[in-house]
């Protein structure tokens, strides 16, 4: 029977295709061993977390949160609204737990109101928080613009 004919001797310093996948096997540094779990969990609950949840259609109360790392500086703003919200402190109030199990925390940046007409495309954003005071609402409505980018997405000062 042929025998395979033997490999040609190595030259230099060059390892085998094999040795050289177990070299950069073991030195590779999984990411979880480089960061602490919790920073982990928390650089994923902060992508994880959507720009903007709002009610599909209607008048409704919202408001503008920065969510951050806890202890961190990386940061995202996000908008959140829906008509079952008596007082803008309700969507901070369901807000704040879920953004806790996450290992995130929140900080209200201010609210206002959304008119939400989807059937026309449009969303306009107006009005104050009496408890947390005017959203910029230039900054919800580059979120809002992000989500629904086929609307005519407005804003103003009034507060009706």
């Amino acid at each position: 029977s042929p025998s395979a004919p033997p490999s040609p001797p190595r030259v230099g310093l060059l390892p085998s295709p094999i040795s050289a996948l177990a070299f950069l096997w073991r030195s590779a540094r999984p990411l979880s061993r480089t960061l602490a779990a919790p920073q982990l969990r928390a650089m994923a609950g902060l992508a994880s977390v959507s720009d903007v949840e709002i009610d599909s259609d209607g008048v409704f109360k919202y408001i503008l949160v920065r969510v951050s790392r806890k202890g961190g500086s990386e940061h995202k703003d996000i908008v959140r609204g829906n008509k079952t919200a008596e007082f803008h402190n309700n969507i901070f109030e369901k807000l704040t737990p879920e953004m806790e199990k996450l290992e995130l925390e929140c900080k209200c940046l201010g609210g206002g109101k959304i008119d939400h007409n989807s059937k026309q495309k449009k969303i306009r954003v107006f009005g104050i928080s009496t408890g947390f005071g005017k959203a910029d609402h230039s900054i919800s409505v580059e979120k809002l613009k992000s989500v629904y980018n086929d609307y005519e997405i407005t804003w103003s000062d009034d507060t009706k």
